[in-house]
């Protein structure tokens, strides 16, 4: 069943559905018809065994002869004496038999009510019901009325036939009606298959119709159309991402290109040379760190950044940042402090977060002014290490898109660099289980902070 269409799946079930709840219609017409139909047939045999009654204990054997009604339509009657010899008799069973011994004994014991098949106007056998009852006084009599049964039995038996014939015809009726409808309650999703068909990388903007009613349909064709919005800023992200690379890569290739071809134009002494190398060479550095930072920021976006964690002191971790760049701080007259408490331990890969903290001095040096500080805090079950200058800040248009990679501020603080650094912090951030956030010092200046959880090794491995 599970390789049907959907549209025939759910037409299969309505269908079944349908065929249940046809059959409990049908059963309970026609047991409602019977009940109905013995209820009237008994009301009749009640009536006519009571006017039967009263005239025998009236008039004994003379008031019989005053009875009529009793013998209408398909009813009979007979009186009986104790020896079972039929007295009185109306109607067409008049003269048969119709209790024997056993019954007539059971008779004087109370009411008693049977069905018994009898001889028909046609000469066929018929249903009949009996109702027999001792007749007033002590002379034995019994009082005993019928009625056929043929009636109520062709009027189920027609019943019946017209079920069976009517109850398919709804069943297929509704069956159609039901694939009908079916097919218009699927008819958005076919919509939605054929736009989405149509949808790729160059026409990312499209979006998937939505149906008039706000139904699970419309939510889910809002909610995919959600993820299409996601997929189709990623896939920006991604382009703008190949854009900038190319544009970072360009401009130290072509300052490699210009110092060799220069070096070669003409004859050069050996100073000239050595300098024109030690140019390709930083460019060539430069290089190799960009293609190490948009290695890593790849690998990040794939969930491949792994970390290896042990037990590390944030304070150390900041001094070993701090003892890396205090000698550039010393050269621009300028310097780094360290402050946090010593005993404060947490789980994270320390190569990683000297990268990040390396990263944020260097932008505090680089396009920062004043005293450096990296400072860690404890925050309940996390910790925060905050790195912050005394320049003039961020521009308040840059804080929303300082993580975005190859983002820069103005002029002021973008000399230099790839526009990756805050992007590396991050990464490195998100890959601990935590994240990185910039703002502006009370007093000026920059502060850009890391948060871990105390537990960020393991919660991380678990992520990655």
């Amino acid at each position: 069943m599970s390789r049907l269409p959907i549209r025939a799946r759910l037409t299969l079930v309505f269908a079944l559905v349908m065929t249940l709840v046809l059959a409990a219609l049908g059963s309970f017409l026609y047991v409602r018809l019977g009940s109905s139909l013995d209820e009237r047939v008994n009301e009749r045999l009640a009536s006519r065994h009571a006017a039967l009654t009263a005239a025998v204990a009236k008039g004994g054997d003379s008031g019989l002869a005053d009875v009529r009604f009793v013998a209408a339509d398909d009813g009979f009657a007979q009186v009986l004496d104790a020896n079972g010899t039929i007295v009185a008799s109306f109607g067409r069973e008049a003269r048969a038999q119709l209790l024997d011994d056993e019954e007539r004994g059971r008779v004087g014991a109370g009411r008693l009510v049977l069905e018994r098949s009898i001889t028909g106007d046609d000469g066929e056998p018929e249903p009949a019901r009996l109702l027999a009852t001792a007749a007033p006084g002590d002379r034995g009599r019994i009082v005993l009325v019928g009625e056929s049964l043929e009636d109520r039995t062709d009027a189920l038996d027609a019943l019946l036939t017209e079920l069976l014939v009517a109850l398919p015809i709804a069943l297929v009726v509704s069956s159609a009606v039901g694939y009908l409808v079916a097919g218009g309650a699927l008819r958005p999703i076919e919509a939605m298959r054929r736009r989405a068909s149509g949808i790729s990388s160059e026409t990312s903007a499209s979006r998937l119709p939505l149906p008039v009613a706000h139904d699970e349909v419309y939510r889910l064709g809002e909610t995919l159309n959600e993820m299409l919005d996601r997929l189709d800023a990623g896939l920006e992200r991604e382009r703008r991402f190949v854009a900038d690379a190319s544009h970072e890569l360009r401009t130290p290739l072509a300052l490699l290109q210009t110092e060799l071809e220069l070096a070669l134009r003409q004859p050069r002494t050996a100073d000239e040379l050595e300098g024109a190398l030690r140019s390709a060479a930083e460019e060539t550095d430069r290089l190799v760190r960009l293609a190490e930072d948009l290695l890593l920021v790849a690998r990040a976006d794939e969930g491949k950044l792994h970390i290896r964690p042990t037990s590390e002191r944030p304070r150390t971790l900041a001094e070993d940042v701090a003892a890396r760049f205090r000698g550039r701080a010393e050269e621009a007259e300028r310097r780094i402090e360290v402050e946090g408490p010593s005993e404060l331990e947490i789980e994270v890969d320390a190569s990683r977060i000297r990268q990040a903290l390396g990263n944020l001095v260097d932008n505090a040096l680089r396009h920062g002014q004043g005293t450096v500080r990296i400072r860690s805090e404890e925050r309940g079950e996390h910790v925060e290490l905050h790195v912050t200058d005394e320049g003039s800040g961020f521009a308040s248009d840059f804080l929303p898109r300082a993580f975005e990679r190859f983002s820069r501020a103005d002029d002021a603080r973008s000399r230099g660099g790839t526009g990756l650094g805050l992007a590396i912090v991050d990464a490195v951030a998100r890959a601990h289980g935590g994240f990185a956030s910039a703002a502006n010092g009370m007093v000026g200046g920059a502060d850009v902070w890391v948060t871990l959880p105390v537990g960020a090794g393991s919660a991380a491995s678990t992520a990655l």
